[in-house]
């Protein structure tokens, strides 16, 4: 029977497709309209869902680590058959433009294929005729994923990815905000992966907090807000499961005075605003150089004016709507503020009525370093603009923030920008692009941005406990 991904979402607990007593609305945050519901899981299902991971771990972790690796690849081969439909329920459920969600699909088939090639080798220490030591990776166990709304497929992938290349078992909970594709996944790959290594529940805030608190999940790794990842750690404290935090980010990134402004523009502007800026390594904070400011912020404007906003499943749109009410509250009150606060808009700063989470692109000139659009990270289409004339006060302006995700610095001598990205706060730093990642290379916060590290063999070492052998190879002795 071929695959409908456009009607009857069910969970995926031990191989089998699960229903529940209660359901959620899911929406398209264009029309606000509702397009499905999904299955609520009760505490009972996650239990069996984590009942039937912890069976299935033994025998899994015990696979050689190529058939593992094979496996994983797996995955991204069956998603590539369906990577059509699944971009289409990603714009239908999430929100953003079809480029958008053909580059989500196309990134997690690619990482299936990248992580599916990583292992961890076992590094001898020290070795003689009398002993050797040696320290090896072991999986944890049974790995509970939680993941958001802004990428929920890519970002999915790069928890199942290296967590089942490491040998664990996993069960994986979605934002109630966009569970549609990840549900399919779990369905489609019934069958491919063995019962119980991968099950994917869906629900609300319940059941995430049960996840992290249940004795039987030895880890939890977690993307999304700052202040819900400092539950996420309050909670898994309960048994001392091991965590990794992807967290939020307020992202500075600095332009230099040699950068042309007219050729510089384009790329600053999806810079920032990249899926409507509902992303957590944007350029959120845009600190500008005096000499080619007001040219600069004139070229942002002008080239944001020919940027398409609307539903993303329509031809041209380059931004859509924010995903889910709540955020689209939240950024509205973010505007307000700045609007009683008499702070400067070029561009946008009202939200238009009608059907849709849609916040037009808005850009500030040059508001206070503490004004709520600085220091607040909108995770939406709001961009302040600042002028600076010192290199040294405006790093310290950049690090002035709890917060440590990413950054990146623009210039036309990319040593001078790299010896100032050097002394940004932050995981990643980007010289003279933005958003390139790998899952070759690593991603993780400093600071609140986070915990851990996704991507590369540090990342792989995320969902494995180090043992250390120590082995004497003499015989025992024997007491009589």
């Amino acid at each position: 029977m071929a695959l409908d991904l456009f009607n009857d979402y069910t969970m995926t607990i031990d191989g089998k497709a699960e229903t529940a007593a209660a359901t959620i609305e899911a929406h398209n945050p264009a029309t606000e309209a509702v397009i499905a519901h999904v299955p609520d899981a009760s505490r009972e299902q996650l239990d069996a869902a984590v009942a039937s991971a912890k069976a299935a771990f033994p025998a899994w972790a015990a696979r050689p680590v190529e058939e593992r690796q094979a496996l994983v690849a797996k995955i991204g081969e069956v998603m590539q058959e369906h990577a059509e439909e699944l971009s289409r329920l990603l714009t239908l459920e999430q929100g953003k433009a079809k480029a958008g969600a053909d580059w989500e699909i196309g990134g997690s088939i690619a990482w299936c294929g990248g992580i599916a090639t990583q292992s961890l080798p076992v590094r001898i220490i020290e070795e003689d005729e009398h002993r050797t030591v040696e320290m090896r990776h072991v999986p944890v166990g049974v790995v509970g994923a939680i993941t958001p709304w802004n990428f929920p497929i890519l970002l999915a992938i790069w928890k199942i990815a290296p967590a089942l290349v490491a040998g664990n078992t996993m069960v994986l909970k979605p934002s109630p905000y966009t569970p549609l594709c990840t549900l399919k996944i779990g369905e489609m790959l019934r069958g491919v992966l063995p019962d119980g290594v991968l099950n994917v529940v869906s629900g609300g805030n319940d059941l995430g907090a049960w996840m992290t608190g249940h004795p039987d999940i030895a880890k939890i790794s977690f993307t999304g807000s700052t202040e819900t990842g400092k539950k996420v750690m309050q909670s898994a404290s309960s048994n001392l499961k091991g965590i990794t935090l992807e967290l939020g980010g307020n992202d500075p990134a600095i332009v230099l005075p040699d950068v042309d402004p007219k050729q510089m523009a384009k790329e600053l502007f999806w810079a920032a605003f990249q899926n409507s800026a509902q992303f957590c390594c944007a350029a959120k904070r845009l600190y500008i150089h005096d000499d080619i400011y007001d040219e600069l912020r004139d070229e942002l404007v002008e080239y944001a004016r020919t940027v398409k906003m609307g539903d993303g499943s329509q031809q041209g749109v380059q931004l859509g709507p924010i995903q889910n009410k709540m955020q689209f509250e939240k950024v509205k009150d973010l505007l307000a503020d700045a609007k009683a606060n008499g702070y400067e808009a070029v561009l946008g700063g009202e939200v238009p009525e009608g059907a849709g989470y849609f916040v037009p692109v808005t850009i500030y000139d040059n508001p206070p370093e503490d004004a709520r659009v600085v220091k607040e990270e909108a995770f939406g289409p709001v961009l302040p603009l600042m002028r600076f004339t010192d290199i040294e006060d405006v790093i310290a302006r950049a690090n002035d923030t709890d917060m440590g995700l990413a950054a990146s610095v623009w210039s036309s001598d990319w040593t001078k920008a790299k010896a100032i990205g050097e002394r940004i706060e932050a995981g990643v730093i980007w010289i003279n692009e933005i958003h390139t990642f790998s899952p070759f290379a690593s991603f993780g916060g400093h600071k609140q941005s986070g915990i851990g590290v996704t991507n590369a063999h540090e990342g792989l070492a995320e969902f494995t406990n180090l043992q250390t052998i120590n082995t004497r190879k003499e015989p025992a002795v024997t007491i009589a």
